[in-house]
Order: C-alpha cells, then sequence, then structure tokens
C-alpha cells in the first residue's frame, strides 16, 4: 500500500507516446503532489526531454533498479513491456497504475474506475489495472443507472478515434487525408484498410467467436468493474476517421422501468458526467466538443420503443483523458486519500 506523505516521486512508463504525455499534462494540471517526476521510454528515445512544470525532463531507459524510491508509477508502454516491468516495480514497494490490457482480467489485481469502484483499491497487491478507455466511459455511465433500476443487459457499439491506437495511427490519418485532396496515392501501414473518409468494423485481433478482442474486453471488464457478471454486454467496436474522443451508442435494458427524464436526472448527480442533451437546438456529445475535457458527456437519452424496460443513449469521451490519463491519475488520487 501506499505510505502516507506530502508529495510523492512519480514514474511515468511510455511517457514520449499519446497516452504518456497525456499522463504528464493531467499530472500537472490536477497539481498532483509530485516530489519528483521520472520519466521512462524505450532506447530509441533516449537522450529526448518532456516538460513538466516548465522543466526539461530527461528521458531514461529501465533497468532492474530504477524503480526503487519510486512511490507510484502510471504504465502505458504496452502489454508486454507490463508483463515484464510491472512485477519489477512492485517489487521495490511502487505501486503501478497500468493502462495496457496485461492484468485487467487477472484475479488478483483490481480494475478501477474511480466512479464506480474506488472501494477494490483496499486489496491492490501493488499492481492497479487501468481499464480499456471504451470500457471507462461506458461503465462510468452504467453504475448510477444499475443502481437505480438493475441492468440487464447492454448492445454497445463503438466508434473509436485513431488515437486509441496511438500516434502513428494519427500521422496516417493525417497522411491519408492529405494525400487523398492532393489526389495522391494512400500507403496504409498501421490499419489494414485506408482509415480517412471510411470506417472499419474491426479494432484488435479476430477471436475464433468472432468478435474481436476489443469487443470482449469490453464485454468481459464490464462485468468485472461493475461486481455483477449477471449484466449480458454485445459489442460491436469500429475505427473512425477522428483524431481523438470515442463515441458510443448505448442500448439498455433494465430490470425496473425508468424513464428518459429520470436517467438525466441520475446522471446529471452523478460524479464524472456532464448531460448535453437538447435536441431541440442540435445539442448533442460530439468528438470535437469533448477533446481537452475530463468528463463522460451523455446525450440522445430516449426510449428504446421495441422493448419494456430500454433506453438508448449517446455517450462520447475523450479517450486519451478519461478513457486512459485521467483515469491513472485519477487512481493514484484515491490511493493518497487512503494513505492519508
Amino acid at each position: 500500500m501506499l505510505k502516507k506523505k506530502e508529495k510523492y516521486v512519480v514514474a511515468v512508463v511510455g511517457a514520449t507516446g499519446a497516452v504518456g504525455n497525456e499522463m504528464i499534462a493531467t499530472l500537472e494540471g490536477r497539481k498532483f503532489p509530485i516530489e519528483k517526476i521520472r520519466l521512462f521510454a524505450s532506447e530509441k528515445s533516449e537522450g529526448k526531454t518532456l516538460q513538466f512544470m516548465g522543466e526539461d525532463i530527461a528521458v531514461e531507459t529501465l533497468n532492474e533498479n530504477s524503480f526503487k524510491g519510486i512511490d507510484i508509477a502510471l504504465f502505458s508502454a504496452g502489454a508486454e513491456r507490463s508483463k515484464i516491468w510491472a512485477p519489477i516495480a512492485a517489487n521495490s514497494n511502487c505501486v503501478v497504475i497500468d493502462n495496457s490490457s496485461q492484468w485487467r482480467m487477472d484475479p488478483e489485481i483490481p480494475l478501477v474506475v474511480p466512479e464506480v469502484n474506488a472501494h477494490d483499491l483496499k486489496w491492490h497487491k501493488g499492481i492497479i489495472a487501468n481499464p480499456n478507455c471504451s470500457t471507462i466511459q461506458m461503465v462510468v455511465v452504467l453504475k448510477p443507472i444499475h443502481d437505480a433500476a438493475k441492468i440487464r443487459r447492454v448492445v454497445v457499439t463503438t466508434f473509436q478515434a485513431v488515437s486509441g491506437t496511438g500516434m502513428k495511427a494519427m500521422d496516417e490519418l493525417l497522411q491519408q487525408t492529405t494525400a487523398l485532396l492532393n489526389f495522391k496515392e494512400v500507403k496504409c501501414n498501421v490499419y489494414p484498410h485506408q482509415i480517412a473518409f471510411n470506417v472499419l468494423p474491426h479494432i484488435d485481433k479476430f477471436l475464433e467467436n468472432g468478435y474481436t478482442k476489443e469487443e470482449m474486453k469490453m464485454v468481459n471488464e464490464t462485468k468485472k468493474i461493475m461486481g455483477d457478471d449477471s449484466i449480458r454486454v454485445t459489442a460491436t467496436t469500429v475505427r473512425v476517421p477522428v483524431f481523438r474522443g470515442h463515441s458510443e451508442s448505448l442500448n439498455i435494458e433494465t430490470d425496473k422501468k425508468i424513464t428518459p427524464q429520470e436517467v438525466r436526472e441520475i446522471l446529471e448527480k452523478s460524479p464524472g458526467i456532464t448531460v448535453f442533451d437538447v435536441v431541440e437546438k442540435n445539442l448533442y456529445p460530439l468528438p470535437l466538443d469533448v477533446a481537452g475535457k475530463d468528463d463522460v458527456y451523455v446525450g440522445r437519452i430516449r426510449n428504446d420503443e421495441s422493448i419494456e424496460n430500454g433506453i438508448n443513449m449517446w455517450i462520447v469521451s475523450d479517450n486519451l483523458r478519461k478513457g486512459a490519463a485521467l483515469n491513472a491519475v485519477q487512481i493514484a488520487e484515491e490511493l493518497v486519500k487512503m494513505a492519508n
């Protein structure tokens, strides 16, 4: 467990990536109590510097002794690196908050969204998993509805920005868009098909059941975070030519009848949510509007008229913030509260 201190030594592993950059900015923006920050990345980033609080911080490479004296490490370096380095960090009395898929479904490791299940932090053993970006924004909205009316089933279709894949994907979208507008040949390196002016119903690898890994992450992670295996979830995850901000169409079936107005009132009182739903004025959440914002934005709340107890809604969140960096920093903030 984290020891009580006034200020903490914090590391960001994978600091030069899109999420790593956002983690650094989020720590600074939220004034996390930092005594010293250390930044780690792969060998190809050696010699680079990144700014934190107006200072240039040198990027380091990891070794067996890197985590000695570090209190909290935010990892966003991929599952393979996390598998190797997270246990080394935890053995150095450093609490790891890991953004990869490596530890999410490990029954010994809590999978946490602070607005939903901060209580699960009490049983961590040095590693805490940060959920998938598309799952995070969904469960923030599902939890207060589940508490009010018990959710039976969720059907979700996602419309996910390329930043979810990383900086190379963002570069590819920009290059393809520029090429097409200049009547030049399009090159595909990150995705199997052109992403510019296109939609790909394919995120991560396909599994034997016909779903992708991303879709099954949403199914399995939702049940673990919500602490309820009875919730049935089915997902279709789609990559769209948007740089930043994941959108989701949610269809929710509940045990108890709940009206759209009741849903609005519940969500308006819930932490981490902004209801943005005035269709008469064409007001509903858009990725462009939520970029750089902390909350999950909810709109298009309406009855599903095909079933007795059904609600449809549209939710949008900045996948680099709440979907990754912010959620990790919020976990760290909860750990500090628990230590004090």
